[in-house]
């Protein structure tokens, strides 16, 4: 896989758990929070594997 295609995934995912969130959040809905935590968290992940590839 591409750095460039990690890159976009991750942000993807970022964004959209970032979104999720906020969203649980202002619907005070614990769990949609936990699903975008746990999204912001795969992005955070993929950017890190992203990161590890490029050094290679």
């Amino acid at each position: 896989m591409s750095s460039l295609s990690d890159k976009v995934k991750s942000t993807v995912n970022k964004v959209k758990g970032e979104t999720k969130d906020q969203v649980g959040n202002a619907k005070n809905d614990p769990h949609l929070q936990a699903e975008g935590k746990v999204d912001k968290l795969k992005g955070d992940l993929q950017d890190a594997v992203s990161k590890l590839k490029t050094k290679r």
